[in-house]
């Protein structure tokens, strides 16, 4: 078993690694259909699997070819990684879309379209309530 830091390092630079890979040395048109970005890596404990995350921007059906895509380079990004990192055994690669983006700009429109409408409903001239129930 690796050690956390260890895991952490692995992880980070398998990121810094797939991106690049995603940015420059991946020609298949597949991927490039739908904006993906490498959002985590987690790596397991003894440093033999790795789950990378990614968010795709665009369609469904960019991110289903984009998906597809990406499941037919894993070979090619598992030995690229071989190469690029100083392991002793390069991780499996599996990939994993990330769609925590797109949930969490969901939420935050319907929280600004609650905060709308409960600004429209106010009325604009409401007087405070007497508490004290004097009347002067």
């Amino acid at each position: 078993m690796a050690t956390s830091r260890r895991v952490a390092k692995v992880s980070a630079a398998v990121k810094r690694e797939v991106s690049q890979l995603l940015l420059f040395d991946i020609k298949d048109d597949r991927v490039g259909s739908g904006m993906v970005s490498v959002t985590d890596v987690e790596v397991s404990g003894d440093l033999q699997h790795a789950k990378i995350f990614v968010s795709i921007y665009g369609t469904d059906e960019a991110r289903q070819e984009t998906m597809a895509g990406l499941l037919a380079v894993t070979g090619y990004v598992r030995k690229e990684l071989g190469k690029r990192l100083q392991l002793r055994r390069t991780p499996e690669v599996i990939f994993k879309e990330d769609r925590s983006f797109e949930r969490g700009t969901r939420v935050l429109s319907l929280l600004n379209d609650l905060n709308a409408k409960a600004e429209t409903d106010v009325p604009a001239a409401v007087e405070p309530a007497n508490l004290e129930g004097d009347e002067a």
